[in-house]
């Protein structure tokens, strides 16, 4: 997904596979846990032979988190591009006997090329884009996904050194209420912290495209901010939660109906486990 995805990114912005000098693939359901990164095998299968490649895990947010590495990349080598990748596989870590979280979830990957026509090291490519990232470590219990190597493997009671590992089942949780909460609250702060920061209000914004978590937090952050729902896009009814890929998606669907063209100032904005939240205001196709 995430390679055809890219291949869809690059055709639409006419750039070759040699061209791409970094590739960020935000996600938490790489096909390898931990290693190799997704990214790795997906700048393989493009044939992106001048290319970095790394995996980054934000969660939800992870989209606009790699999307500020890549900008980072073309600001210092503005002759070469970036591909920025969110893709999952949430359909695979599933509890399906859990009903009231697995309805939630979908597959899919969504991608963006980003290039830089400005001097090396110009800093005047923030006047294109305005990010905030953060995070809140207190709620990394609220998301999570058990396994990993947190536990230290037993000890051999004969030998004293650690057994061989144990395939785990590993298990997504979440708490409904408290994320909702926290939801809430950062998109509608950073959508209205990124408005400050640029001397702008959120009613002149033509769109939001906000992490496709559930409905009820997007109407819920459009009632807070005073915002008509239409300024969200809203795509829930047919890719559900996506997490890292869904802005990308959305991003894609947009410019591909026709919903968003050049010059419109748009904030793209998301939070996720961990807990991560961030958001980009920029003007299209300006990201």
């Amino acid at each position: 997904m995430a390679a055809k995805a890219a291949r869809l990114a690059m055709e639409a912005a006419g750039v070759a596979p040699e061209d791409i000098g970094l590739i960020v693939l935000a996600t938490s359901t790489p096909d390898f846990n931990p290693f190799p990164s997704t990214a790795c095998i997906v700048q393989s299968l493009l044939g992106c032979v001048n290319a970095g490649a790394f995996d980054l895990q934000a969660a939800c947010a992870g989209f606009i988190y790699a999307l500020e590495q890549a900008r980072g990349f073309v600001n210092f080598y503005p002759q070469r591009k970036a591909l920025v990748i969110g893709a999952e596989c949430l359909t695979r870590i599933l509890d399906w006997t859990d009903r009231s979280s697995c309805i939630l979830f979908g597959d899919g990957a969504g991608a963006v090329v980003i290039g830089n026509d400005e001097s090396a090291g110009v800093a005047g490519m923030t006047t294109k884009a305005t990010t905030i990232l953060g995070a809140d470590g207190n709620g990394s219990h609220f998301i999570l996904r058990t396994g990993g190597t947190r536990e230290s493997l037993p000890l051999d009671p004969v030998t004293g050194i650690p057994g061989k590992p144990q395939p785990a089942v590993a298990s997504l949780t979440l708490q409904g209420h408290d994320v909702f909460a926290f939801a809430v609250r950062k998109l509608a702060k950073v959508v209205d912290d990124l408005c400050i920061h640029l001397g702008t209000r959120p009613d002149e914004l033509d769109r939001v495209f906000a992490h496709q978590a559930n409905r009820r937090i997007i109407e819920a952050t459009a009632r807070r901010m005073k915002l008509p729902l239409e300024k969200f896009w809203l795509n829930l009814e047919t890719t559900a939660n996506t997490s890292a890929a869904s802005i990308p998606i959305s991003l894609d669907q947009a410019v591909r109906s026709g919903a968003l063209v050049e010059g419109m100032k748009i904030v793209l904005v998301g939070f996720g486990s961990g807990l991560t939240f961030g958001g980009t205001y920029c003007t299209w196709p300006h990201l």
